[in-house]
């Protein structure tokens, strides 16, 4: 048997070497920079590990201490975009039918390599993972896109009859460890919804007591949507959002603040005339003329309706229309000449109902632009000045604190205690942690999502700490990488918890262990689920919840599974559970 090499001393090398050889069983050659730091040593002391190999950089001389020319494939997890593309096009010179693939931050890129190389794939972990996390923080379910469907996990009562099926029950989030993925239900499960439902929190019997609950236990079921699942945002707070935003792009604080005093000035002098004239037709017209400095002074003698009031609102208003003429090249000039795009900006004193993300390392830098994306203001804190990520948030006109202050002083400046969630995804569990505690003491009730890499610890804040999700960047990103090594494509993750199901679209060819068996062979409980049958007759269109279960699948015929990572490993090398 072929064995695979895995470059780099990071979490994700770290996940994807066990994934090969705990739901693979092949051989891993690791490759790793440094065995006395970041993740090395807990990859050196990994069970099963065929070698591992200490070398600064990917050279010829480690790929040929890996014996590259006899490997199946090569995973580069670590470095730079540059370095793993040399050592990419290294491999691929000495052994051609190596499959290769490497992490790249740049999409672009990565699009024209896998091109240039025939047995490539390159892709990103930041950019697997930054979805969980910014659902997370919207509080809306993360989805995978299928056709022209999305697909997306629902628990309890948000089940709908339409859904495709069970994915998990006995959910406990006190105590995930009795959580089943998978479980044994036939066809859609119509019935263990209804029954689920007869007995939920607020079903025909009531409450249920601690006990009940522990006996039962939560569900979640796979739906489909035929556009992305909604966020639970007023339309009228993402049109307030924009206008705020707009404002503070294009003007600073001194403007804002002359620019408010000018507005109310001029409301209330035409609130005097109006009240003097008692006709708001003659009221508009006065002030408009007099705030464009048309407005005629009145000779001695001559009476007016409002007397003196009336004329101190009109030197009022004339006066703040020619400040209007200056604010307006200000602004101008201030945007357009000077550059503002990529300073620094404070967040507002009125910022509110926005998502703070706390480290913008790649991960954090996708999760602040996704969110912004979909309306939601944000705020970001980075203790290392010299962070890619600050730029590129300046640049989007997003607030960025910059500074090794206390945690807690960052934390008050970008408005925590106004906030709708807070993400922290920075390297370190216990850091992370922390952001969380600081901004619980801030606002009890915030919605708090943490990048968390030991399973045992994220168990801990679960149990302890209310409101709170915990994502591994590595643990979400670990099945596509595996999965693309072995020649698999894995269309997206989704996250029950803890724990990760990959939606996947496997073909029906020679050699494959598909052709020839029909969908009730290949489900099994806990591992694999079919959803949807691809027929090569009919390309376009997916079957859900495909009812021939007998059917022997055809040359060219396609499955959509959802299935756990031991489930898919099973159905890339063939086997299935008996």
């Amino acid at each position: 048997m072929s064995h695979y090499v895995v470059c780099g001393g990071n979490a994700l090398a770290h996940r994807l070497i066990r994934e090969l050889i705990e739901q693979y069983e092949v051989p891993v050659v690791a490759l790793v920079p440094d065995l006395t730091q970041d993740h090395g040593p807990q990859i050196s002391q990994l069970p099963g590990l065929s070698a591992v190999h200490e070398y600064a950089t990917v050279s010829a001389e480690a790929l040929r201490a890996c014996g590259i020319e006899t490997a199946g494939g090569i995973a580069l997890v670590d470095g730079s975009d540059e370095g793993n593309i040399h050592a990419a096009l290294a491999a691929q010179n000495r052994n051609p039918g190596i499959r290769i693939v490497l992490r790249m931050f740049n999409h672009r890129l990565g699009e024209h390599l896998e091109r240039l190389l025939p047995n490539c794939a390159a892709l990103s972990g930041s950019a697997t993972a930054a979805p969980a996390f910014a659902n997370g923080a919207l509080d809306r379910p993360n989805s995978v896109r299928v056709g022209s469907r999305y697909l997306y996990v629902a628990y309890d009562g948000e089940i709908q009859d339409n859904q495709l099926c069970v994915v998990a029950d006995r959910i406990d989030p006190q105590d995930l460890g009795r959580m089943r993925l998978l479980p044994q239900t036939a066809g859609r499960a119509a019935e263990f919804i209804a029954l689920a439902r007869r007995f939920g929190d607020e079903g025909e019997y009531g409450p249920r007591s601690r006990e009940e609950h522990e006996q039962r236990g939560g569900i979640a079921a796979l739906q489909a949507l035929t556009g992305e699942p909604p966020m639970r945002i007023p339309w009228w707070a993402r049109v307030r959002w924009w206008l705020l935003d707009t404002l503070r792009f294009f003007t600073s604080a001194r403007l804002r603040l002359l620019l408010t005093i000018a507005v109310v000035a001029v409301l209330l002098s035409g609130a005097v005339i109006w009240y003097s004239t008692g006709h708001l037709g003659w009221a508009l017209y006065y002030t408009l003329l007099d705030m464009a400095g048309a407005a005629s002074p009145d000779q001695p003698g001559e009476t007016m309706p409002g007397g003196g009031w009336q004329r101190i609102a009109q030197v009022v208003i004339t006066f703040c229309g020619i400040t209007f003429v200056p604010v307006a090249t200000a602004i101008a000039v201030e945007a357009l000449a000077s550059g503002r795009r990529g300073l620094p900006r404070a967040p507002g004193a009125g910022t509110r109902d926005h998502v703070v993300v706390v480290g913008l390392n790649h991960l954090g830098t996708r999760v602040a632009g996704m969110v912004r994306e979909s309306g939601v203001p944000v705020v970001c804190i980075e203790r290392d000045p010299q962070s890619r990520g600050i730029a590129a948030m300046r640049a989007l006109g997003v607030p960025v604190l910059v500074g090794d202050a206390p945690l807690a002083g960052q934390l008050l400046r970008a408005r925590a205690q106004y906030a709708r969630a807070v993400v922290s995804v920075t390297r370190d569990d216990a850091a992370n942690l922390e952001v969380a505690l600081e901004a619980r003491a801030l606002q009890p009730g915030v919605r708090m999502i943490l990048r968390l890499f030991d399973d045992d610890f994220a168990h801990q804040v679960y149990a302890t700490l209310g409101n709170v999700v915990s994502r591994s960047m590595s643990y979400l990103s670990a099945p596509g990488f595996a999965a693309a090594l072995m020649g698999r494509e894995v269309l997206g993750t989704l996250s029950v918890y803890r724990r990760v199901l990959l939606i996947a679209e496997l073909t029906a060819e020679t050699g494959s262990g598909l052709a020839g068996r029909s969908v009730h062979d290949l489900e099994e409980p806990g591992g694999v689920r079919v959803v949807a049958v691809r027929l090569a007759r009919l390309p376009d269109e997916y079957q859900w919840n495909y009812p021939d279960r007998a059917r022997p699948l055809g040359e060219g015929d396609h499955i959509l599974v959802a299935a756990t990572r031991s489930g898919l490993a099973r159905l890339n090398t063939g086997q299935t559970a008996v």
